[in-house]
């Protein structure tokens, strides 16, 4: 039995704030393509991103998360996965934010699993995962609307105002 696999589309933003129309409209855009959502699986812009995929009608994909892990090592830190996670994926990475370059973030996981990236406003860790997503060579778009940021966002990141724009660059670089 053959499996087509899917491509893997892993969203980077906020995990506090939901930047609410920007999630929703990408969550929905993903959803009608054929592909999988990566998220960390927390709060803010990856639930909301999440809860718009995965209600969209005759979707292909599910819904991955990456979790970080407690103090303990074993077990994802409180909050995580929010509730529209298909598949976590339990790390023993505690580490994010400020520090989500160091070895023991997820974000490395995040972004080497993903075949491209589409980054939504959001603070340090966002930041990290965006420097990660060059460092890897991995492609990626900042879909920030028309007033998201990104702290120290680099100038040769492609930038989206607008959902079209984010379609057209993932079709050029998934389907095409």
């Amino acid at each position: 039995m053959s499996v087509q696999r899917l491509p893997i589309v892993g969203v980077m933003g906020s995990g506090q704030d939901d930047y609410l129309e920007l999630s929703l409209e990408l969550g929905w855009l993903l959803g009608t393509l054929e592909v999988h959502l990566l998220t960390g699986g927390g709060r803010g812009t990856m639930a909301a991103v999440s809860e718009a995929f995965a209600r969209t009608h005759r979707r292909q994909g599910m819904v991955l998360g990456i979790l970080p892990a407690d103090d303990s090592g074993t077990k994802p830190k409180p909050g995580y996965p929010n509730d529209w996670v298909e598949i976590p994926i339990v790390t023993h990475l505690p580490l994010s934010g400020d520090r989500g370059t160091d070895p023991m973030s997820r974000n490395h996981i995040n972004i080497l699993s993903s075949d491209a990236i589409v980054a939504l406003p959001g603070g340090l860790g966002t930041a990290s995962e965006v420097q990660l997503a060059k460092q890897y060579g991995k492609p990626i778009v900042a879909y920030l609307g028309t007033t998201g940021s990104i702290p120290d966002l680099p100038e040769d990141i492609t930038v989206a105002t607008t959902i079209d724009q984010v379609e057209t660059y993932l079709r050029s670089i998934l389907l095409d």
